[in-house]
């Protein structure tokens, strides 16, 4: 169950609720469009069809709304994944998330590039709490990515160290993604993300 963070108020209607998605929604895609110093509390005022009254309701300055899309990006990228992440105790199961993440950049026409990464990289050396938000995501993203790796250690078909190795994973993930942004092309992270499967089947008894 998601926490509170102080960016909302303590309970809400499931109407309010609703509301406060929206405007974090519209937010969240405005940031990734414009970037956070490119979107105006005005912008996702108009883009989330909400009144001034309404989207100051739910947060008392664009910090608030920042750190709430910063959560919501949390648990969509990476909570989105999880069901996956579990799944990466073998090779096949690092081929079918690499799999997954080239189609969905495909499926978005290359754009974008990873949410929390654009958001980490704008806000990393100017607003230090943002930067410990989106630190938090990464984290939950390395442990997601480190627990299959450590089921495969325990198991003995790992003799690498499964924290590095998710680290490298990770890593490797975002400067794929990166490129991949840059170039319209998947190439670069089909090529990364295949050398990092590689990499972590080097490291197994079988390899």
């Amino acid at each position: 169950m998601a926490t509170r963070t102080g960016t909302e108020p303590a309970k809400l209607t499931p109407k309010g609720e609703r509301t406060r998605l929206r405007i974090v929604v519209a937010a969240a895609r405005l940031m990734l469009d414009n970037g956070v110093a490119g979107t105006t509390m005005e912008d996702v005022k108009a883009a989330a069809r909400a009144s001034s009254s309404q989207l100051y309701h739910y947060f008392s300055d664009k910090q608030a709304l920042v750190l709430a899309v910063i959560e919501y990006q949390n648990d969509s990228v990476v909570g989105g994944q999880e069901p996956m992440l579990v799944k990466l105790d073998s090779i096949e199961g690092l081929r079918t998330w690499r799999d997954f993440i080239i189609q969905h950049q495909r499926d978005l026409e290359f754009r974008g590039g990873c949410p929390l990464g654009s958001l980490g990289s704008e806000l990393a050396d100017t607003n230090p709490p943002a930067r410990t938000a989106v630190a938090r995501a990464f984290l939950r993203w390395e442990e997601g990515i480190r627990g299959g790796l450590l089921a495969m250690h325990r198991r003995g078909e790992l003799d690498g160290d499964p924290g590095e190795l998710a680290l490298t994973v990770l890593a490797a993930l975002q400067g794929g993604l990166l490129l991949t942004q840059i170039h319209r092309d998947t190439r670069p992270l089909e090529v990364t993300l295949n050398a990092m499967i590689d990499h972590v089947a080097a490291h197994t008894t079988a390899g």
